[in-house]
């Protein structure tokens, strides 16, 4: 049975991985090796008795060259905003009361945004009309719209069976 690599010398029958050779893969290494040993100061070479010394303690080699650049500051988020976005995040994983209390941490902590308020208060007013709590969910609705004046339901939103009536009787829309 004959063996046949596409890509090899046939007269040799080995595959062209094989035929680069022991000695290019020790090249490899050898020089692979050398360029990581680490180079000893000039000046320890001309003292003799420098040299044990400096075996003693090696000094980086790139710890002089390198400036060390400080931190930049970290800015952590203001406790509303990110009671603002747990809540958020438990909202989307249909965690419902979890978020509630988020976005009620949030509005007492403060937001940064009247828009972020108003998006606190939205989605109170959807968890309430959705556990059927109307009044609240009216008060909540007037309250994003007192937040932010610019403040609307997109449409799929508005046109949501649960909440789309109390909305519009809340902002007084037809």
């Amino acid at each position: 049975m004959r063996t046949h690599w596409p890509l090899c010398d046939r007269r040799l029958r080995m595959p062209p991985w094989h035929r680069a050779g022991w000695s290019t893969l020790l090249a490899s290494v050898c020089l692979l090796g050398c360029a990581g040993a680490p180079r000893q100061p000039a000046s320890a070479e001309a003292q003799p008795g420098a040299a044990s010394a400096s075996v003693a303690a090696p000094v980086p080699a790139a710890s002089a060259t390198v400036p060390v650049l400080p931190e930049p500051p970290t800015r952590s988020a203001p406790a509303g905003e990110q009671a603002l976005a747990q809540g958020l995040r438990a909202y989307q994983s249909a965690q419902y009361p979890q978020a509630e209390e988020q976005f009620k941490l949030a509005l007492k902590a403060g937001l940064a945004t009247p828009a972020d308020v108003a998006q606190a208060h939205k989605h109170l007013a959807f968890i309430y009309c959705t556990s059927r709590r109307g009044a609240l969910c009216a008060a909540a609705f007037k309250a994003a719209r007192a937040a932010d004046a610019s403040f609307a339901l997109s449409k799929a939103e508005a046109g949501h069976p649960m909440w789309s009536q109390v909305y519009r009787k809340a902002l007084g829309l037809k």
